[in-house]
């Protein structure tokens, strides 16, 4: 069996982003470890994996709790073995770090008395190479050293997982280590993978939801993601273009708030929104060239079938 603990810390900088990062390594969980650590992912058998309750380590130096937020057990293959893998979300440099892991295994230890894998995942922007264990030495001998697998996501290069077809890289695309000028490029790369998955409406609306925490675009930024769909394959921009009635709808909104802010209204229907509709017109009409019914055509473009007609007659 294996787990796999997320440590919450109570600071409140951090808990939205534990959170979030819980919940992706849940329900992902496979898809995480054979994204990020394909080294690891052999070993384990996914079939029954099972998340247990959310266990309290008292910190007894700094006098607060921290939450194990994800355990869960699974079998390894071929062995008669409980495996933890205990996982860590950071987001913010810390030097003691290497310890405050060590620590946290050591509780894991003292509890489940099972070998435990640790694992870092780190989504801050540091230049320099994190250690990746801590060591006790005494004058005559090294007393301990503690290795942890990490994470580093600011370190991956986003290009190299975009033709994956795993729902936990697509997501992390957001943290990755890309240039201020390919954040359109990484949006609109994560529409085009996200198309492909194999995954329910709830998960799809996770998944958008944590990228657009860590990369929201500009009111002009998604006008030039919508401009980058026309160069994409036909067929490839007709599913990316059936997301904008769930998705593209809260770049829309969001262009609101900012022009309400902004007083800029005006510039909010000419743009957003009229790209969207005048995209939703063009594949319209190629649904009606093919012979697609009104009623089909305006539920997959929010158009309006009076408007299709229109267009039809046209």
């Amino acid at each position: 069996m294996f787990t796999a603990p997320v440590i919450l810390e109570e600071k409140a900088d951090y808990m939205k982003h534990d959170r979030l990062t819980k919940k992706l390594i849940q329900e992902f969980f496979e898809e995480f470890i054979e994204g990020f650590f394909p080294d690891l992912h052999p070993y384990i058998d996914f079939s029954n994996v099972t998340f247990l309750e959310q266990e309290v380590y008292l910190d007894y130096i700094e006098g607060s709790k921290k939450e194990i937020d994800v355990l869960a057990e699974v079998k390894l293959h071929h062995e008669d073995k409980i495996l933890h893998i205990h996982t860590e979300a950071q987001s913010t440099h810390e030097a003691d770090f290497p310890e405050r892991m060590f620590l946290y295994f050591s509780y894991l230890y003292a509890i489940h008395r099972k070998p435990i894998q640790p694992i870092a995942v780190l989504s801050y922007n540091r230049t320099q190479e994190e250690p990746t264990q801590f060591k006790v030495d005494t004058p005559t001998q090294e007393v301990l050293q503690f290795n942890f697998l990490q994470l580093q996501l600011r370190k991956k290069n986003w290009k190299e997982y975009i033709q994956s077809d795993n729902p936990a890289a697509a997501a992390l695309l957001s943290q990755m280590g890309y240039e201020e000028h390919e954040r359109v490029q990484v949006k609109l790369e994560f529409l085009r993978m996200i198309t492909r998955l194999k995954i329910n409406p709830a998960q799809m609306e996770f998944l958008y939801g944590y990228f657009e925490t860590y990369l929201k675009l500009s009111k002009e930024e998604e006008e030039q993601m919508m401009e980058k769909m026309e160069n994409l394959p036909e067929e490839e921009k007709e599913m990316v273009m059936q997301l904008p009635n769930s998705y593209f709808e809260r770049g829309v909104e969001r262009g609101k708030q900012e022009g309400i802010e902004e007083g800029i209204e005006e510039g909010i229907e000419k743009g957003i929104e009229k790209g969207i509709k005048k995209r939703n017109q063009e594949l319209a009409l190629k649904l009606i060239a093919r012979g697609m019914s009104i009623s089909d055509i305006a539920e997959i473009t929010d158009l309006s079938e009076a408007e299709i007609k229109r267009l039809a007659s046209e």
